[in-house]
């Protein structure tokens, strides 16, 4: 039987090209999404159904689930992909943008993936690969909202990878990682975060910082079809492996995480923005 996966956040950028690359691969594909007018280029293609689902909205997420189930007939691969990235000054971030950003990140992808896990179970079978980002290896300034939340998400997954492991359900992290947020921060400016109500006591920080993450943006960052290809690897590649990580390190912060004692990674880090 033909194989089936049901992607969140599959709009644009990784969600989009993993649902094209699956349906390359033969897979059916329900590809979901808040606004499922998006999802134009997608429903052109055969064996890919289009919905929609809002993480933070549980009855979308149960209908999504359903409208996948009726459609194929089974769902044997789960992308939790769906997410997004707070940036600013912690003492600067209004308590609800914090709370969005754990709602959308960990909340939302414990809540789908508590809508599919009585499918998996009935069927004995079942992947599950959740999208973390190199934000959940190390740490940046002005993203510690996104950082938490993906910290969060390591940890949600690894130690629900022991519980599934008897119910013959894999569970699966890729770590996107190697231009987290070099982007955003080159476009912006001190002047950007005073329009934000940073305090100004930050600003010698924050230039600081903007010229750092300006030098390190000459290094190689990956495609969202590179993340893709690992996406499509974790889910089958049949093995029992927890992370695969995608991207380069050319600013050495993987490298750093791994091999350094805790306080030496810490003030390599800091030497960083200071």
């Amino acid at each position: 039987m033909t194989r089936t996966v049901f992607i969140t956040g599959a709009s644009s950028g990784i969600g989009k090209a993993s649902a094209k690359l699956f349906q390359a691969s033969g897979f059916n594909v329900v590809a979901t999404m808040r606004n499922p007018e998006a999802g134009e280029e997608l429903r052109e293609l055969p064996g890919v159904l289009v919905t929609s689902l809002d993480v933070e909205d549980e009855a979308s997420i149960k209908a999504a689930v359903a409208a996948g189930i009726e459609r194929f007939g089974k769902i044997d691969v789960l992308v939790n992909n769906a997410g997004y990235g707070l940036y600013g000054i912690f003492e600067s971030t209004p308590k609800e943008k914090l709370q969005q950003q754990f709602a959308v990140n960990v909340f939302g992808v414990m809540d789908v993936t508590r809508a599919i896990l009585p499918h998996f179970r009935q069927n004995s079978a079942g992947t599950i690969v959740n999208v973390s980002s190199g934000a959940g290896m190390f740490t940046l300034p002005m993203i510690s909202a996104y950082c938490a939340s993906k910290f969060a998400l390591e940890g949600f997954t690894e130690s629900l990878s022991y519980e599934l492991l008897s119910l013959n359900i894999g569970v699966k992290l890729v770590i996107p990682h190697g231009g987290v947020a070099e982007t955003s921060f080159q476009q912006r400016s001190t002047s950007d975060f005073a329009r934000d109500g940073t305090p100004q006591e930050y600003h010698p920080f924050l230039q600081r910082s903007i010229e750092a993450f300006g030098r390190m943006g000459g290094a190689l960052t990956m495609t969202s079809h590179d993340v893709a290809k690992v996406i499509l690897e974790a889910a089958t590649d049949g093995t029992s492996r927890l992370r695969y990580l995608v991207g380069d390190d050319a600013r050495g912060f993987v490298k750093a995480r791994r091999e350094l004692a805790d306080q030496d990674y810490v003030d390599h880090m800091r030497g960083l923005f200071t």
